[in-house]
């Protein structure tokens, strides 16, 4: 382990360097190639201002952690960091050279300094990221894991890890009194909870030098798992306890605070904050605004189109199942020949209801774009779980048990579930499990990145057919 520490140590500090190394070589590029927006202040003392940004990129640096090392960190969380960093260390260049001389250009320049510094920096991470990520598929760099209980949720953990090699665990194998159910082979059992104890009280080498455990026993079993915490805080090892599943659900429980007692619920949503509520809704006004005044000139076309091809109706509303489970309005282009199943059943693939501008007009997504109107009225986000037709509602609420856990936050146009390979038609019941797991776990871990993020996802499926978009 503390082989592991020093590794991370030196990268870490090789990180911070290279912040240091892109601040001024970024310095020195803008005043030689863009000499125009930099402030004459700077130009007659660049000692003093070289001297200010890298005591502002120390600063910014002891405040905010370097986020390069944390395995679990998907790239909207880097991104984010990084955001901080630059965003902080700006502000601070700003104000301190504010407080020097009160020349003009000041903040034009920091401005675009700022965004250039956040694209070099973020450029940087993924580059180490991906190193990173090799040297510990090959076995470098990496965490020796031990993982403790035959609860079924020790196989999910072992599951997750094997997923993405690119983490770095190094999993020895697991302590159980009975043997894991649907053990892979590659899982190797170490002995029974008494043949761990033995080993904790010998100081056993190989477990002293862990790094991480993750745990997932009964609470009958506490004075074991204290135990175990124990050993691990005299070995300076990370302790994990995962929540133990209940036959095949598994317990995602979100910490909360009560006063001063720690609770833990089944579900935490980040858009129950006001803050980010305000934040979703001003996003969805005005990138919405910007859509449906684009598409305005294009309305008169599309509707020729659809009239010359199947008499009825330009717009096609549907009552769909929003938020709280609230039913509202949808609208839609109408893609299909007017029909008394429209409520009822989905579009398959050859669907003979389908006409030929129609059919186009689904596979590359403009028949959703009138929902853009639905996100101005307040009943729709831009992104955010599809919203079903509420015959699927009363079916699926029925056999599935969390799926109206889906209507914690507003339908979307797009969502994670739709760039993730769980778009269109619903054969089995399976495929429409599949969607609300993703549906949840956006509810769960939203934030602005992934937002931006499905947005682009999607933008990017317009021009890549989907086999599943009839």
């Amino acid at each position: 382990m503390k082989q592991n520490t020093k590794g991370n140590d030196l990268i870490r500090l090789c990180v911070v360097l290279g912040d240091f190394v892109i601040l001024n070589l970024l310095l020195l590029a803008t005043f030689q190639l863009i000499p125009v927006i930099v402030p004459q202040y700077f130009h007659a003392y660049t000692r003093i201002t070289v001297l200010v940004a890298n005591l502002s990129m120390l600063t910014a640096q002891l405040v905010f952690k370097n986020s390069v090392l944390y395995r679990k960190d998907e790239f909207e969380q880097v991104a984010k960091r990084i955001f901080k960093l630059t965003f902080f260390h700006c502000v601070l260049m700003f104000v301190f050279l504010r407080l020097l001389n009160d020349g003009g250009g000041f903040f034009r320049f920091m401005f675009i300094f700022g965004f250039l510094e956040f694209i070099f920096i973020l450029f940087a991470r993924v580059i180490t990221r991906e190193i990173l990520k090799r040297m510990r598929q090959s076995g470098l760099n990496s965490r020796d894991v031990v993982l403790i209980g035959d609860d079924p949720a020790t196989l999910m953990v072992y599951n997750e890890m094997l997923e993405d090699s690119s983490i770095g665990y190094n999993i020895l194998g697991y302590f159980a009194n009975n043997e894991l159910a649907n053990c892979p082979a590659s899982l190797q059992r170490l002995g029974t909870l008494n043949d761990l104890n033995e080993r904790m009280n010998q100081h056993d080498n190989a477990l002293s030098d862990l790094d991480e455990i993750f745990c997932s026993m009964s609470h009958s079993q506490s004075d074991e798992i204290i135990r175990i915490m124990r050993f691990c805080d005299e070995h300076i090892i990370h302790f994990y306890y995962v929540p133990r599943m209940f036959g095949n659900f598994r317990l995602n429980l979100k910490p909360e605070k009560f006063g001063d007692i720690a609770l833990f619920t089944n579900y935490q949503e980040p858009l129950s904050k006001a803050s980010n509520r305000v934040l979703k809704r001003a996003f969805d006004i005005v990138f919405s605004s910007i859509v449906c005044i684009c598409l305005l000139p294009f309305i008169p076309i599309i509707a020729l189109l659809i009239k010359r091809q199947s008499p009825g109706p330009l717009i096609f509303a549907q009552d769909r199942t929003g938020f709280n489970g609230k039913t509202f309005r949808c609208y839609k282009f109408r893609s299909m020949h007017v029909n008394k199943d429209a409520d009822t059943l989905q579009a398959t693939e050859h669907d003979p209801r389908k006409f030929g501008f129609g059919d186009f007009m689904r596979r590359t997504n403009i028949d959703e774009l009138p929902q853009f109107f639905n996100v101005l009225k307040g009943d729709m986000s831009v992104v955010g779980p599809r919203p079903h037709m509420l015959k699927h509602t009363e079916i699926y609420s029925k056999i599935i048990g969390k799926y109206m856990v889906r209507h914690f936050c507003k339908p979307g146009i797009t969502g994670y579930a739709q760039v993730t390979g769980f778009r269109g038609e619903t054969k089995e019941v399976t495929q429409m499990e599949g969607r609300i797991d993703r549906d949840i776990w956006y509810i769960e871990n939203w934030s602005f990145w992934l937002d931006i993020k499905i947005i682009l996802l999607t933008i990017v499926s317009l021009f890549k057919h989907d086999k599943n978009a009839y």
